[in-house]
């Protein structure tokens, strides 16, 4: 099954006239991981759907606006639920990463 993009409602992609929109590098490259892993079974579209409303859900009204933040936080949380990751694992590379110098957010 391959993610359904062309969804409504709290979890759809953010888009301008029709097609999704990015206002940084990571996003699409957050969207394109989780669509991926969903796609080679990973895990199923339900499953990240759930957890991107649960995310959506439970944000500040403020928050709910930074959109692939919560993407970004639903797949970690599918991920660590599948064993795949653990949190942990995720703030330490996050950490690693933030000490880089701005420009070089490549990664070793």
């Amino acid at each position: 099954m391959t993610a359904p993009l062309d969804i409504d409602g709290p979890a759809a992609p953010p888009r301008s006239n029709g097609e999704l929109t990015f206002a940084e590098p990571w996003e699409s490259r957050a969207f394109g991981m989780a669509v991926t892993l969903c796609e080679t079974g990973a895990f199923t579209w339900p499953q990240f759907q759930s957890a991107l409303i649960a995310r959506i859900a439970a944000a500040p009204r403020e928050e709910q606006y930074r959109y692939y933040q919560l993407w970004l936080g639903a797949l970690e949380d599918v991920l660590a639920g599948l064993s795949v990751v653990s949190p942990d694992d995720v703030t330490a590379r996050a950490q690693a990463l933030a000490q880089r110098p701005r420009g070089h957010d490549h990664g070793s």
